[in-house]
């Protein structure tokens, strides 16, 4: 049996950039998405951060829903982080933990329930299940926004996992990359008296006077 080329394998067409061999270099890529299922919803990609291999932090705008998808309309915001399924059914998945079941869907490079690869989001448009998506209110500007999804929740996370969501703490943020910066604004949004610890010297003033940081230490 001939294994269906990537723009034949679903009925809808799409288009972005992908690299194809180990140089990393992108060139244009068509493929394609699948159908809109009773609890998916599909939207047209507008920004996606230009993170690891730049396939994940997708945001856009909803162009349809399925006949049983609740928490999205025709006209919503929405976005996709790392992930777009998971088993759904494990402790796991029930506890709201579906980055730990052992059958995680991630949005790209991973194989998908009906045995075609997820193709992540540098494209035009996205497919996924509701409950992978988040909505995005209406007070945030989605260029913006597409950071969240994956270093904003990263940082997010352990924080409020932690009960660290609150002030009265201490917390050391060690580094000020991408995830750094996030933690840093976060934390003080919480309350909490932040100090950066990094081994770049240079990055004092941004630390203290752009992101608000208490003090910097120099490891």
């Amino acid at each position: 049996m001939v294994a269906k080329l990537p723009e034949e394998e679903h009925p809808k067409v799409a288009f972005g950039r992908a690299a194809r061999d180990q140089s990393g270099v992108s060139s244009t890529f068509k493929f394609s998405r699948r159908a809109t299922g009773e609890k998916d919803v599909s939207f047209k990609v507008l920004y996606r951060e230009l993170a690891w291999k730049c396939r994940h932090e997708i945001v856009g705008m909803v162009t349809e829903v399925g006949s049983k998808v609740e928490t999205f309309k025709v006209g919503d915001r929405g976005g996709v982080g790392c992930m777009v399924g998971s088993c759904r059914f494990c402790d796991n998945c029930t506890n709201d933990l579906e980055s730990y079941c052992q059958q995680m869907i991630l949005t790209y490079a991973t194989k998908c329930y009906d045995g075609t690869i997820t193709y992540g989001g540098y494209s035009d448009i996205m497919v996924a299940d509701e409950h992978f998506v988040v909505c995005i209110p209406d007070n945030l500007p989605l260029d913006a926004t597409a950071p969240l999804l994956c270093a904003g929740i990263t940082v997010y996370s352990p924080l409020k996992y932690y009960g660290l969501d609150k002030p009265g703490f201490h917390i050391g943020i060690v580094g000020l990359g991408g995830l750094g910066h996030m933690a840093v604004k976060f934390a003080k949004a919480m309350g909490a008296k932040v100090t950066v610890i990094s081994t770049s010297p240079n990055k004092k003033q941004e630390a203290i006077e752009r992101l608000g940081a208490d003090s910097f230490l120099v490891v």
